[in-house]
Formats: C-alpha cells, sequence, structure tokens
C-alpha cells in the first residue's frame, strides 16, 4: 500500500477506538465550507504497514469511512524552467 489512507468518523470515540486497534494517529479535519468546529470529522492516518483487510471492517464496525482519493493522484512534475533568457527580437 503505497498511499496514505485516511479513515473518517464523527465521533472523538470512534477515531480513538480504531487508532488504538491499529496503532494511527487522530487528529481532527476541517472540510471545505465547515465553520463550526463541531462539525469536523475525527481522521484517523492509516499507517503505510497496516493491513486494509483489518481496517476496513474496523472502519464500518465504527460508522466510518476510508479515503485514499487525494493521495491516490500521483504529483505533476513541473516543465523544465528555460536555461537562457527568451530574444523577442533578433538584432
Amino acid at each position: 500500500m503505497g498511499e496514505q489512507v485516511v479513515a473518517y468518523f464523527w465521533e472523538r470515540e470512534d477515531a480513538d477506538a480504531v487508532a488504538g486497534r491499529i496503532d494511527a494517529v487522530v487528529r481532527r479535519d476541517r472540510f471545505q465550507g465547515e465553520d463550526d468546529d463541531e462539525d469536523h470529522p475525527w481522521m484517523v492516518l492509516v499507517p503505510a504497514d497496516a493491513d486494509l483487510a483489518v481496517v476496513e471492517p474496523l472502519v464500518t464496525q465504527y460508522d466510518g469511512w476510508l479515503d485514499a482519493g487525494a493521495a491516490a493522484a500521483p504529483p505533476v512534475e513541473p516543465p523544465p524552467l528555460p536555461t537562457a533568457p527568451k530574444r523577442l527580437k533578433k538584432g
């Protein structure tokens, strides 16, 4: 599993329970457009060496969901920069 997988939960207790079983980190996450701190979900950063066959049933049991979408796309490499100034007029 080469990508970062994140499990989201609405309750802190649920996030703590899952994180304790897979030795993960719990953080608070903010959805775009959410301004009320109580509406933010709790996220569990699933370790890279965790077995998803074990994680998925735990997440389902505690009414959470998994998200790998943000980390699934590889970063786009920028085009190479020019090595010399560009001349607009010949002269």
